[in-house]
């Protein structure tokens, strides 16, 4: 019987640590032992999952900062649910329909990261993190001044107000300005939320362990090292930065048919999240993938679960940030746990048995 290679049996088992993960939560729900408040952050704890490891990809694999990610998310999540909206009575099988408003979000958030990349990936360091976070609030100002109404005669778009539009009596209007978007059929759930984590995890391992990424993490370790083999540098750079912003499309679109109601607060789609999404990568380790996926997770439901202690649970927040930070990457706690990881203690007794 073939071994199982070592990075296989990696994703095995964080794809097991994620279907252990929907098992759990689903028999506490369906057992009525879990609070409303804890349903409804389980989708949202899917997308920030989403981002996460995404955003990995581009951070972690590809080693350049970027800190628009949130920008992607409001295109995906606003090309999804203007989508649904037009279709909600064409398309009756929820399903179906949102499958159909996820790749249309995919598509179009990927479109933008090659439109995006082209320019920007050939800048480096600081000039990059702060273009992509221009472009991320450009995105999400730009959403808020568009009103757009659909009729017979087709789709109507104004940059002034809803009476600018000149529609049909009988038309609708879809995205109103900073209203953003109502109605959006809410066709996500938690079910289909981890489907998209492990579609995700599967798209990124397989990448990352592929000649592609090789090629993608050679450019993150020596960029003319890289390029004196042949690597063609632009064409991975933006291959990785493209994949990254489709799956945060695919996050915006599980965020907006979660909701009703969908506008692009800053909140939502704005300089805090994409810090947010970041602080996600950095605590759970820079190119791990299985680390940002743990930390998305823990940094969500922590305020959540502190929420009883009012004006001290973001004070323990903060402490267990710092505590983390340290306990990640100085070197002392390194080397700790070095010493102590279960593969060296297991063949230390291998050798004191022996």
């Amino acid at each position: 019987m073939k071994k199982l290679s070592k990075t296989t049996k990696s994703s095995l088992i964080t794809y097991g640590i994620v279907v252990a993960a929907y098992l759990f939560c689903e028999i506490f729900m369906r057992s009525g032992h879990m609070s409303s408040l804890l349903k409804g952050i389980l989708v949202p704890l899917c997308v920030y999952v989403i981002l996460a490891v995404s955003l990995n990809l581009t951070v972690g694999i590809l080693g350049e900062l970027s800190l628009g990610h949130a920008g992607f998310m409001c295109v995906g999540a606003f090309a999804g649910a203007v989508f649904s909206k037009c279709t909600a009575e064409a398309i009756s099988v929820s399903l179906l329909r949102f499958g159909l408003a996820l790749l249309v979000g995919v598509v179009c958030a990927g479109v933008c990261g090659v439109l995006i990349g082209i320019p920007v990936l050939r800048l480096r360091g600081d000039y990059l993190a702060i273009v992509t976070l221009a472009f991320g609030e450009i995105i999400k100002n730009l959403v808020n001044v568009v009103y757009l109404g659909l009729d017979k005669n087709g789709f109507h778009l104004s940059m002034k107000d809803a009476m600018s539009l000149n529609m049909d009596p009988e038309g609708q209007i879809i995205i109103k300005g900073a209203q953003g978007i109502t109605g959006t059929p809410t066709d996500s759930n938690f079910t289909i939320g981890v489907i998209l984590v492990l579609i995700t995890l599967v798209i990124v391992t397989n990448l990352v362990h592929s000649r592609s990424g090789r090629a993608i993490m050679s450019i993150r370790d020596n960029r003319i090292a890289a390029e004196s083999i042949g690597i063609n540098i632009t064409k991975y750079k933006i291959l990785a930065f493209s994949i990254s912003a489709a799956l945060a499309g695919a996050a915006g679109v599980l965020y907006a048919h979660n909701l009703s109601t969908l506008t692009a607060l800053p909140k939502n789609f704005g300089y805090n999240m994409s810090i947010m999404i970041l602080v996600f990568v950095v605590l759970g380790g820079i190119g791990s993938i299985r680390g940002s996926m743990i930390a998305a997770v823990v940094l969500t439901l922590l305020p959540e679960l502190l929420r009883s202690l009012n004006e001290y649970r973001m004070l323990i927040y903060a402490v267990v940030l710092i505590a983390t930070m340290i306990f990640t990457w100085s070197p002392g706690a390194i080397a700790l746990r070095e010493r102590y990881s279960p593969a060296k203690l297991f063949h230390k007794r291998e050798k004191e048995v022996q």
